[in-house]
């Protein structure tokens, strides 16, 4: 059955960091590259950072000098290391595959149900 439980989530002051989890089902460790998406409040979802079985990694140039993502095949994680957080990292994050749609129920892209950061001033 697939499943993406993404958990890790908080409040946590400016500053502060955080590593987020991401437990899918078997499948994902057969995906090359997995990543860590998030969505602030009225905003369209965007990459935070990807990393390929091959160690490759992707991660958006404004954000590359304080997230890590990392990937454990044998549990089927993803994890995301965040630091020097910032009030803009405020948003819901998600993993799946990079780019999305390797992960799909009957057709249709799958999406786990996220977890929430809160960073406060």
């Amino acid at each position: 059955q697939v499943q993406l439980v993404e958990s890790g989530g908080g409040l946590v002051q400016a500053g502060g960091s955080l590593r987020l989890s991401c437990v899918g089902s078997e499948e994902i460790r057969y995906i090359d590259t997995m990543a860590w998406y998030r969505q602030a409040p009225g905003k369209e979802r965007e990459l935070v950072g990807a990393r390929s079985n091959g160690g490759g990694s992707v991660y958006p140039d404004a954000l590359k000098h304080r997230i890590t993502v990392s990937r454990d095949n044998a549990k089927n994680a993803v994890y995301l290391q965040m630091n020097m957080l910032e009030l803009g990292d405020t948003g819901v994050y998600y993993c799946n595959s990079y780019p999305p749609g390797r992960i799909s129920i009957e057709g249709r892209e799958f999406w786990g149900q996220g977890t929430q950061v809160t960073v406060s001033s």
